[in-house]
This record gives structure tokens, sequence and C-alpha cells, in this order.
């Protein structure tokens, strides 16, 4: 069995990328532009105006690798994104509240994180999803344990920043 090592970088960017265009191409009608980012360690904050309020949807993946990602979006963004998703307009996503564009940036991430999955998966790393949950908030910052590997990958959309932040290690 493949060890996550054996992943290079390259793959893990050919991985994500294709995972964000997919899903945001075929929900949002977007297409996702990788921004590369200076050589070095990066964290999340590196690449997010946690200043103002973002929307974090996270999901984690079980098996020959565990993991999270993280993708980080502006509240302004992630209203944008729910009300593409369900064909409504920004007045109409605003008087749905919170808890419909949290719905629409949890399943967004659902999506994102299953097609980076099954990816994995054709490379003989098999593993299963766990449940979408949402982060609201500014000023916070996510801290791997230190036996994680950390991929940051910054993409625009449509003008618009998404940071994903890949947290893996080793599982089965």
């Amino acid at each position: 069995m493949p060890a996550t090592k054996d992943i290079t970088e390259a793959v893990f960017q050919e991985t994500i990328t294709r995972a964000v265009n997919e899903v945001f191409n075929t929900m949002l009608g977007k297409k996702a532009t990788l921004v590369p980012l200076a050589p070095g360690n990066h964290t999340a904050s590196d690449t997010v105006d946690l200043e103002h309020p973002h929307i974090v949807g996270t999901v984690g993946f079980i098996g020959t690798i565990n993991g999270l990602i993280y993708l980080y979006m502006d509240v302004g963004f992630a209203q944008h994104c729910a009300a593409c998703m369900l064909g409504m307009s920004d007045t109409e996503i605003a008087e749905a509240g919170d808890e419909t564009v949290n719905d629409a940036i949890g399943e967004l991430t659902n999506m994102t994180v299953g097609t980076f999955k099954n990816q994995l998966a054709d490379r003989g790393f098999p593993c299963k999803l766990t449940i979408p949950s949402i982060l609201r908030g500014s000023h916070f910052r996510i801290e791997p344990i230190s036996s994680a590997t950390r991929r940051i990958y910054r993409f625009d959309i449509g003008g618009r920043p998404l940071t994903a932040d890949l947290l893996m290690q080793h599982g089965d």
C-alpha cells in the first residue's frame, strides 16, 4: 500500500485544483484559478484576511489517509455562492438567513472534498468522508497537530478569494 509521503506536492495541487474547479464550475458556473503562493510553510491566515467575518466549511476523510479540508471564504462570497446554488437573489438569501448559507456552504465543501477524496482513491488511497461542519467568525486560527502535513492553496473565483487548507496524516 502506498504511503502518504509517496504523494507529491504536484499531485496534491492538481487534485485540489481539479476538485475546486469542477465543483465551483458545475454548481456556480465559475472558474477557479489557482493563485501561486510564495515558497515556504503557510498558514491559512497568511492567505485569508481574518479581520473580517468568514465562513469556513470543513469535511474530513478517514482511511489510508486521514485529514480535513477547510474552505475559507468571506461572508459576502459565501452568501453569493449560496444564492447561485439555490437560484435565489441576494435579497432572498439575506432573508433566508445564516442557516441557509451554512447549509449551502456545507454542501459545496462536501462536494469539493468528495471530489478530492475520489481522486485520492483512484491513486490507491481509499477513504470515507465525515459530515460537513461550518465555522463562522473572524480573528481565529486553525492549528494542526504536529504529525499532520499541511498544504495551503488559494484560488480566485470570479474575483473572489477562496483558500483551501488541507491537513493530512497517514491513516489505516
